[in-house]
């Protein structure tokens, strides 16, 4: 889910914090991307022409896999280096929301049956978009380490191991549409860079220190103020909004001080409500160490490819041997760097000095102590002029 009218609420009150820039201008960087997000939109992309999901001669979906393979390799044409992070098991605190998504994959599952019998092609793609299986997933992690790609399962959220690969410099920048990734710290989020090589759309790409410059807001005092907007892990206070909310905070500081001092009968808090657990959770999230996530990109493996998209799930052998050739020519010609990685690096270096030059710079200090007061003592004093 993310949070909650956030984008809008930067938009608003930091836009120098959002830069539109073409898909092309990620040349030669790394990015973090949330697998899961990627899923959820091949497998509403990812159709044949009646509608229904591409599928195997065995009949299963192959949607999720046929994206995967493609926009992975338009990116690394581009030169992006993409990593593809994996959520883990849920925090206890998204246990609410968990129940809830459950309750609507049921309702989903049952509404989609009902929408294809219709021929609701409409429907169908917004309940598929919550039918993403732990089978699915594991096979993009498979296509995606024999492409030699890296992958990293994130020991909780997604979004929270994005932004630690972020925050250590291994990474420019988390791809998600998901706003939390701020939140968790990603100094750097990309939005539309998935979708947008394929569809033509520009890329939104937004600074986390502007954020906090424009919004005049400490990290920890952003971080209350997205959990009063919204989050997965607690529900909000009734009746405060976005603006109330950016009113709030910037009189407050803290949600701590503005429950101490809103009318709560005009404004009432859920009962027990968790909001600290919440703060801990995105200021010290659960995550592997970024020193010990080793983000290494291979060669592709062609047979292994093949093997599995075409043995195993039906797609078209010349197709995706060309596709492979071309995966193997981009990362072949993608040892350019990006022009601002040399001034990041550029350090001031003083050189030795040549013997040459050493001999001329004590000749030039011997001649100045000559002219000075040291060599007219030693000369003696002047000669007087006769009369």
């Amino acid at each position: 889910m993310g949070i909650k009218g956030l984008s809008q609420v930067i938009a608003d009150h930091a836009p120098a914090a959002i830069k539109t820039i073409k898909y092309e201008e990620n040349f030669g960087r790394k990015v973090a991307v949330d697998a899961s997000m990627c899923l959820y939109q091949f497998l509403i992309a990812g159709r044949q022409q009646d509608g229904t999901q591409l599928q195997s001669e065995s009949g299963d979906v192959t949607s999720h896999l046929m994206g995967m393979f493609y926009r992975t390799i338009r990116m690394v044409a581009n030169g992006i280096k993409p990593v593809y992070v994996f959520d883990g098991k849920p925090p206890d605190m998204k246990s609410g929301e968990l129940v809830k998504r459950s309750e609507r994959r049921a309702e989903a599952e049952k509404a989609l049956a009902e929408a294809k019998e219709k021929g609701e092609v409409a429907d169908v793609d917004k309940f598929e978009r919550r039918l993403v299986t732990k089978e699915q997933n594991e096979e993009v992690k498979k296509l995606l380490t024999l492409m030699g790609v890296p992958v990293v399962e994130a020991p909780c959220e997604a979004e929270a191991q994005c932004a630690a690969l972020v925050k250590s410099g291994k990474v420019y920048a988390t791809a998600t549409e998901d706003m939390d990734a701020l939140t968790f710290g990603s100094s750097i989020l990309l939005r539309n860079i998935v979708a947008a090589e394929s569809k033509k759309l520009d890329v939104k790409e937004f600074n986390l220190k502007r954020v906090l410059e424009g919004m005049k807001l400490e990290m920890s005092e952003f971080v209350d103020f997205c959990i009063l907007l919204g989050c997965d892990y607690c529900s909000t206070i009734r009746g405060i909004g976005p603006k109330k909310a950016y009113e709030l905070i910037q009189q407050h500081r803290s949600i701590d001080a503005i429950l101490e001092n809103i009318d709560i009968k005009k404004y009432p808090p859920p009962e027990e409500w968790p909001y600290a657990r919440a703060r801990e959770l995105f200021q010290s999230p659960e995550v592997q160490p970024a020193e010990d996530v080793q983000l290494v990109w291979k060669d592709p493996d062609t047979e292994g490819v093949i093997a599995f998209m075409c043995g195993e799930k039906s797609f078209n052998e010349e197709r995706i041997r060309s596709s492979l050739a071309k995966l193997q020519k981009s990362r072949q010609g993608g040892t350019q760097f990006r022009i601002d990685s040399f001034f990041a690096a550029a350090k001031i270096v003083k050189s030795e000095p040549t013997t040459a030059a050493k001999k001329r710079k004590l000749e030039e200090e011997a001649s100045k102590k000559g002219k000075g007061k040291g060599a007219d003592k030693k000369r003696g004093p002047p000669i007087k002029k006769a009369k």
